[in-house]
């Protein structure tokens, strides 16, 4: 390895985020450069320094916090009838639309006859094929 790589990768080393071959790389590399090792020394003097820190916190922060943070006002109800009226108006829209989308044929026309051409070449096992091969009674195959 060269300098560059393992000064990337120790911080990485001293928070044991590296695998055993990366690790035991940086660590072989550090014990025989006297420039990374002096940079690996600073590194953990920073790391010790800084864990030490201890950042004040005032006493009464947490009682402030809940001063200022106001409870929502609840209003149960008001959502529950929304909510009610919308699935009421989505049933009442989406039933009166699936009429129109959806006329049904009257049976022995021709759109019985092209909906079962529509189920034809389908793999093997699926539903299409199922309903193509489907016959109502076990005579001759025709549809009566």
């Amino acid at each position: 390895m060269e300098c560059q790589e393992v000064r990337e990768q120790l911080s990485a080393w001293l928070d044991d985020e590296l695998d055993a071959a990366a690790s035991a790389a940086v660590a072989a590399h550090v014990d025989r450069c006297e420039a990374c090792h002096r940079e690996w020394c600073k590194l953990r003097a920073v790391d010790a320094a800084l864990s030490d820190l201890v950042a004040p916190v005032p006493p009464d922060l947490a009682a402030k916090v809940l001063a200022r943070v106001k409870p929502p006002r609840r209003r149960a109800w008001v959502q529950s009838i929304a909510l009610a009226a919308c699935l009421v108006l989505g049933i009442a829209l989406g039933g009166g639309m699936a009429r129109t989308f959806y006329t049904p044929a009257a049976p022995g026309t021709a759109s019985e006859v092209a909906s079962l051409d529509a189920f034809q070449d389908f793999p093997q096992g699926s539903l299409g094929t199922i309903v193509a091969s489907y016959q109502p009674d076990e005579s001759n195959g025709t549809l009566q």
